[in-house]
């Protein structure tokens, strides 16, 4: 083969390398040309039948024509594998552009009865109480003789309270159905004077519009040398204008009778309907929202108390029924049918917290 001719082939074979669009075709041009039967392999071939002054001038020209050729087809590869990259790249971008998936934080909800919870808590924590906790299984003791409930109260049977078996001394454990026991046990535990709150689920066998087998409550309790009804009366007005956001609430006592006080009243507020809407604090209108008294002194004695000495007030009101009342929900049942729509509706952000100073109810409600 002539010089011309090794020329003419190296520039077709260059052509084709740059005509390969893809990484597939560079590599056809690759084995057509120095593949075993390639173009330049049978050219180097032709060296064997040479004479030796030929082979001198053409084997080294041979080889540097078959050594650019796989340099050409080398730096082609690289162009054609960055841009088979770039492609990809390309193809799998993501456009953050896009709206992202939901924050938790702003899709999760926080029950009513929990941020009703938080909201009681923090008003009686800025009235001086603290939160005191108990046991959910009681015992007979603390749930009722401690609590000056005699044995034949309907309290105690079975179609009110939900008893566990009894164990081999034949006593039984139970669920608790007041948050009392709280208060027994916290005053057997400490040293008085005492001030606080015991908010918490309790349970009874009770099912209908108002009433849930298991529900909230939270009880509170002042004891010491000088408590008397006005305070008791003042704690629960201040508490109930702080929780309905108003200026002012004025409450009526009612006698009643409960086992662990004496005096015994009903708590009632003052309110008026505007339509569907409960307003507090104004108009003719009464509504019963819990009940209170002097601490009977059968229960400070049964605590380690000296009822000669201390005397104090209690009062116990229904979360659930706060709620309610506060934010219009009709049926209280709804609270515990994990219905993701009402609880959207009616849940709070989990970054909302309560606080007396931003008004307990300045929140983004799901559905508002």
């Amino acid at each position: 083969m002539s010089a011309q001719d090794s020329d003419s082939l190296e520039q077709q074979i260059l052509s084709d390398i740059d005509a390969a669009t893809d990484l597939a075709a560079l590599d056809a041009v690759r084995v057509a040309a120095l593949g075993k039967k390639g173009s330049v392999s049978a050219l180097l071939k032709t060296l064997g039948g040479m004479s030796p002054e030929e082979r001198q001038i053409n084997g080294p020209k041979f080889n540097q024509l078959r050594d650019r050729l796989a340099q050409a087809i080398e730096t082609r590869k690289a162009v054609l594998e960055g841009a088979a990259l770039q492609a990809r790249l390309a193809s799998e971008t993501v456009d953050v552009t896009l709206p992202t998936q939901n924050d938790p934080l702003l899709t999760g909800r926080i029950h009513p009865v929990s941020q009703v919870m938080d909201e009681v808590s923090a008003i009686f924590a800025d009235m001086g109480f603290d939160v005191a906790e108990g046991p959910d299984i009681e015992t007979d003791f603390y749930n009722f003789t401690a609590l000056n409930i005699p044995e034949a109260h309907p309290a105690r049977q079975m179609h009110d309270t939900f008893y566990f078996p009894p164990d081999e001394a034949g006593d039984r454990l139970l669920l608790r159905t007041h948050t009392s026991p709280v208060q027994v046990r916290t005053m057997e535990a400490g040293d008085a004077p005492f001030r606080f709150i015991a908010p918490g689920r309790t349970y009874r066998c009770d099912s209908d519009q108002t009433h849930t087998p298991m529900f909230h409550q939270v009880e509170g309790l002042v004891i010491d040398e000088t408590t008397h009804l006005g305070h008791l009366k003042w704690t629960l007005e201040a508490f109930l204008a702080a929780f309905f956001e108003v200026d002012n609430v004025a409450i009526r006592l009612r006698p009643s009778y409960f086992p662990f006080t004496e005096p015994s009243m009903e708590i009632d507020m003052q309110c008026h309907l505007d339509g569907a809407r409960l307003v507090v604090g104004e108009g003719v209108d009464w509504m019963e929202i819990g009940g209170s008294g002097m601490v009977h002194p059968a229960v400070l004695n049964y605590a380690g108390i000296d009822a000669t000495r201390l005397q104090g007030f209690a009062f116990g009101m229904g979360l659930d029924r706060l709620a309610m009342l506060k934010y219009g929900m009709p049926d209280l049942r709804a609270f515990f049918d994990a219905d993701l729509r009402w609880l959207k509706h009616y849940g709070f952000l989990p970054l909302d917290v309560p606080g007396l100073t931003g008004g307990l109810s300045n929140r983004q409600m799901a559905g508002q």
